[in-house]
């Protein structure tokens, strides 16, 4: 929402300047230099991109409309499972659960948490990591740098769609000069004609540079950042799941290992201390 806000804000500066200062909105109706600038910006994109970027491009979007995906009860349900498996695990062994982590869809303990089974991402994070702690004796700096190298890839592949639109809120300006060239070389065609079919003429050059600077930077680069601000945040549960297991299996009891995780969530959705201990006291 605030996003839409934003982008009211910057339409209604530009133009209610613009007006203000006695300009007239018709000479900035310039369509063809909308479908000089846009078009190329567009193409450009789909030259630049694979498609399965350009897929998660449209759907981080439309997901940066809605806000982060992640919110207080998601980290509060994360942090739950991880408790009600590490305490198995600690009364059980972790061979305890094998049953779960192979059929998570069909586990009682993961049914409990809906939200966490329809994240298919996080909840084969979560799956992955314990069958490593189960399938193996790896030691915690032995599996600190698979989980870094793990969390570095999905890092990567979440931040592509903001990568991919900075790039094209790059070359807008320079699409906007394109316009604007042709826009002279129209302009050059119809010298000695009528002085005001040449004034308009070169208004309509400089409406596409104003165009591809208003596009760049008032439109598709903050909304570039607020797609990497947004996976950024949303990067954060898979931190808190990777501390908690390393703790756990450095021997910290469930406890006080998702304490430490707990400190990684971000302060703004962060479950208190009383609050989660209330929580899991009602988990037990």
């Amino acid at each position: 929402m605030l996003i839409i806000v934003g982008f009211i804000v910057v339409l209604l500066s530009v133009i209610g300047g613009f007006i203000g200062s006695h300009g007239k909105l018709g000479a900035l109706w310039q369509p063809y230099e909308f479908v000089i600038i846009g078009g190329a910006a567009i193409g450009s994109f789909l030259v630049s991109t694979p498609m399965k970027t350009v897929k998660q491009t449209v759907s981080a979007t439309i997901g940066v409309l809605k806000g982060p995906r992640y919110q207080r009860q998601s980290y509060l349900d994360a942090l739950s499972l991880l408790y009600e498996l590490l305490n198995r695990a600690r009364r059980e062994g972790f061979v305890a659960l094998e049953s779960h982590i192979e059929n998570p869809m069909e586990s009682a303990l993961f049914a409990s948490y809906p939200s966490i089974r329809k994240d298919h991402h996080l909840m084969d994070f979560i799956t992955d990591c314990l069958r490593l702690m189960i399938g193996s004796n790896i030691e915690p700096h032995e599996l600190e740098p698979l989980l870094e190298l793990e969390l570095e890839k999905h890092h990567h592949e979440v931040m592509a769609p903001a990568h991919a639109l900075t790039k094209v809120a790059d070359s807008l300006p320079g699409f906007g000069i394109v316009a604007a060239v042709l826009g002279i070389v129209i302009t050059m065609g119809s010298i000695g004609g009528d002085i005001a079919q040449v004034g308009a003429h070169v208004a309509g050059a400089l409406v596409g540079t104003f165009l591809g600077i208003l596009l760049a930077y008032g439109f598709v680069g903050p909304l570039a950042s607020a797609i990497e601000a947004r996976a950024e945040q949303d990067s954060r549960i898979y931190e808190s799941v990777k501390t908690a297991l390393l703790a756990s299996l450095r021997g910290y009891p469930p406890k006080i290992a998702l304490e430490f995780a707990r400190k990684t969530v971000p302060s703004t959705l962060r479950p208190g201390f009383t609050e989660f201990e209330q929580h899991i006291k009602a988990l037990k």
